[in-house]
């Protein structure tokens, strides 16, 4: 049987990216160009800027995939790109090229859902992985619980009320004088302190989550006393996100009887979080994957990873493809 390459382009907001993969499971290359360094004396990502840096390295991104994967456009099969959610010009950069490449080459044009793609992350890192199972999507912009019943079969049993997981952990960040990205560096701070100050959870009967309650008393505690000890209050924060993540999970895995639980997005790189749900793992008796770092962040090898299996499902776009920056999983 043929190998099938796919190359992926990912620029859905300041990572821009493009991979080579082959046959849904092999990563030949994974080029990134971040702007980490730029947007961070903005203390986030600014749109326009985010906009201008993808157009300025794009063609040179692709260009050095290629080399890295020792191939040429000739001998890709088709080419897969996000086109949502994300920020709506950082999209456009990447499907224009993209359709540009594809009216060029006569390759087929691949639509893939940037959260779907960071599910696929998964099967670059275990190769053993197939649906069905159990995702948790912890990211930037997103915090979801999905049911994965086949490669392109999604169902969301849960997702955040207010603010995405991510997006709670750069707040924090920003609060306490940690700067951008948020994540990193409350995970690091947090090991020099202990969870010793009570904040509050938020569980509801369903399976949603919530994360503007407990980011609002963190602010308040911050406010309230500038000389708390940062590490303890980073500490406390993560220890409590980690248990209103790890109870909707077990609550999940009771009702649906899986035995398979799946991490991924960008918060996925948490060490605590990592820990917490290892624990679980010995716990329960189930399994729990992580992609490897590279891959828990925005990067174009997971968004070839989910257009292999948009592919031979032969999901394809013309070149009307838009971008859509508030796309749904599933859809």
């Amino acid at each position: 049987m043929k190998d099938v390459l796919i190359m992926g382009i990912e620029s859905s907001c300041d990572e821009t990216s493009v991979a080579i993969v082959k046959n849904g499971r092999e990563v030949l290359s994974n080029v990134i160009n971040s702007q980490i360094k730029i947007h961070e004396e903005y203390g986030g990502v600014v749109p326009e800027i985010a906009s201008r840096c993808h157009t300025e390295v794009i063609n040179k991104i692709m260009k050095e995939a290629l080399e890295e994967a020792k191939v040429t456009l000739d001998d890709i099969d088709a080419i897969a790109v996000t086109h949502g959610p994300g920020l709506v010009g950082a999209l456009l950069v990447g499907v224009s090229y993209a359709k540009g490449l594809s009216y060029v080459t006569g390759k087929p044009l691949i639509p893939v859902n940037h959260i779907e793609g960071h599910i696929a992350g998964n099967y670059l890192t275990h190769n053993d992985l197939k649906p069905p199972f159990l995702c948790l999507i912890i990211s930037g912009g997103h915090t979801h619980l999905v049911k994965v019943t086949d490669y392109n079969d999604f169902e969301i049993l849960g997702k955040t009320r207010d603010d995405a997981v991510g997006e709670a952990f750069d707040k924090v960040a920003r609060v306490v004088g940690l700067g951008y990205p948020g994540g990193p560096k409350v995970d690091n701070l947090a090991k020099e302190g202990k969870p010793n100050i009570k904040l509050p959870v938020t569980h509801f009967d369903n399976l949603d989550f919530s994360f503007s309650g407990i980011k609002t008393a963190v602010i308040n505690l911050n406010h309230k006393d500038p000389n708390i000890n940062k590490a303890d209050l980073c500490a406390s924060f993560q220890a409590a996100v980690t248990e209103m993540l790890t109870s909707n999970v077990i609550k999940a895995i009771k009702e649906f009887d899986t035995d398979k639980i799946v991490i991924a997005g960008g918060v996925s790189r948490n060490s605590y979080i990592r820990k917490s749900f290892d624990d679980l793992a010995n716990e329960l008796n189930i399994k729990v994957y992580y992609p490897e770092p590279i891959l828990c962040t925005d990067n174009a090898a997971m968004i070839a990873a989910m257009g292999y299996y948009n592919y031979i499902n032969e999901e394809k776009a013309d070149l009307k493809l838009n971008a859509i920056p508030n796309l749904k999983i599933g859809e």
